[in-house]
């Protein structure tokens, strides 16, 4: 496989504290690979440096064979990385439909005087972009709540909306930031079968911050563990969960 993301020696420092220290992974092209780790370990401040939503204090980050250390966070998305939130970042009094058309803002070629005139390229443009969401829509069975205001959702579906909302800017990769956080056993078992059709079917690539370690261990093909910023090991689930300082600082066995 070859790798599409690759991260060299990343460290965020606030302060006197080290949240990422001296971190080296890459994602191979086509897989599944899951960061682990106690809370506090790091996991989602990689997540924001990757989202340029944090400049690290040292180290590099490379995407599909481009330093990307030091682009602005707007275009991140341009180039293929998508990313949903552990905590749902969706506008509330809006339908599903609409929240999905956000995430083609990425692929807006229309210019402000075009789309106000609405002239046929604007109304292409509006004709493909709907066609898409709507195979997101059908690929992760939202059909029933299309029209439907977020405010009104379940949970359950709030979270594989939001999964939606970033298939629909068409990644190379997607980061899902604890994509089972606050799911029951059942939607969990569903967001297992998403991330898994995400990769098999769409060909994304997955890079994954996750604390439900069965979930983990259905879908991820390599596994990093943190903790207070630094790896402590790297390899399968299996591999990773038998490592003697993972299960000290992590599985607590």
């Amino acid at each position: 496989m070859t790798s599409l993301f690759r991260v060299e020696n990343l460290s965020l420092q606030f302060g006197g504290l080290k949240a990422v220290d001296g971190v080296s992974f890459d994602v191979e092209k086509g897989e599944v690979y899951t960061i682990i780790g106690p809370n506090g370990a790091g996991k989602t401040s990689i997540f924001n440096l990757i989202s340029r939503l944090y400049n690290p204090t040292s180290g590099k980050l490379f995407f599909d064979g481009r330093d990307i250390t030091k682009l602005p966070a707007h275009q991140i998305a341009k180039l293929g990385i998508a990313r949903t939130f552990q905590n749902i970042e969706l506008f509330e009094n809006a339908s599903l439909l609409s929240n999905l058309l956000v995430g083609r803002h990425c692929h807006s070629r229309t210019q402000l005087w075009q789309e106000m005139l609405f002239l046929p390229n604007v109304k292409r443009a509006e004709r493909a972009h709907r066609m898409k969401v709507e195979e997101v829509i059908e690929f992760l069975d939202l059909q029933a709540y299309r029209d439907k205001l977020i405010a009104g959702l379940p949970y359950g579906v709030r979270k594989v909306t939001e999964v939606a909302r970033a298939l629909c800017s068409e990644p190379k990769l997607i980061l899902l930031d604890e994509p089972s956080s606050g799911l029951n056993v059942e939607e969990t078992d569903d967001m297992s079968f998403w991330i898994r059709d995400i990769k098999n079917d769409l060909g994304i690539t997955v890079l994954m911050v996750e604390h439900d370690m069965s979930l983990v261990r259905r879908v991820s093909d390599r596994v990093l563990a943190l903790n207070y910023g630094r790896v402590l090991a790297q390899g399968t689930p299996d591999e990773v969960q038998r490592h003697p300082d993972v299960v000290a600082a992590y599985l607590g066995a």
